[in-house]
């Protein structure tokens, strides 16, 4: 089957796989609620270890293995703070400034990552006048209460320093969020055009030449379309 005759078993049922999409997008575009603008706040630490007081004259190999052990508490540090005992220390830190927040949505808000031994934490968060109080009760449990976690660690003396942020900004509407509408016109104009071609291979109709040729009839002359002279 050639192009053209694909295209006329479309045009004569334009209305199946147009009409479809049309109603596809009306009825997404009454039900369709926008998703709530996301806040996010990201900031970026560095942890260390006080170097240990010489007792004695020897050498200390210049804090190597303290600038080592550092390297470990990074990636330790970046699992303690997806665990929940660190965001339920976030939400009583919330909780004594009046801000009610559960440790749980703090835990799955809140990602981490590493980079050169530093540590970026961000929070993704729907509240924007929650998003700086919990940013800054982040900072603080990890400065002020790090003897918490640093304490399973064994490392009592860990310094955990604010390097950058934290910085806030708005992130944009998700990948699948703006795939969404354009994939289920595409499906709709699909399912039209697969409804088109059923129901030209269901109909019992002649409408030309080919269909003659496909049950046995031999064509002997074929009377061209009148076309007007100008």
């Amino acid at each position: 089957m050639e192009l053209r005759t694909y295209w006329q078993i479309l045009r004569r049922r334009w209305w199946v796989w147009t009409l479809l999409p049309v109603l596809v997008l009306a009825l997404s575009l009454l039900t369709q609620h926008p998703s709530p603008a996301v806040h996010t706040a990201s900031m970026a630490f560095t942890v260390g270890l006080k170097p240990e007081p010489k007792t004695g004259d020897y050498y200390s190999y210049d804090h190597y293995y303290t600038w080592l052990t550092a390297e470990y508490f990074v990636d330790d540090l970046a699992e303690v703070i997806r665990r929940s005992e660190f965001a339920n220390a976030v939400s009583e830190e919330l909780a004594a400034q009046g801000i009610e927040v559960s440790g749980l949505a703090i835990g799955a808000a809140t990602q981490t990552g590493k980079l050169h031994r530093i540590l970026n934490v961000s929070v993704a968060w729907s509240n924007a006048e929650q998003i700086g109080p919990i940013a800054q009760a982040i900072i603080t449990v990890l400065q002020d209460r790090s003897e918490r976690f640093f304490g399973f660690l064994q490392a009592e003396d860990a310094v955990v320093n604010l390097v950058d942020g934290p910085s806030f900004g708005v992130a944009g509407r998700s990948l699948r969020e703006r795939l969404d509408l354009p994939l289920r016109l595409i499906i709709a104009f699909l399912v039209g055009a697969a409804i088109v071609f059923l129901w030209n291979y269901l109909e019992p109709f002649i409408r030309g030449r080919d269909d003659l040729e496909s049950i046995g009839i031999e064509i002997l002359a074929e009377i061209p379309k009148r076309r007007r002279w100008r």
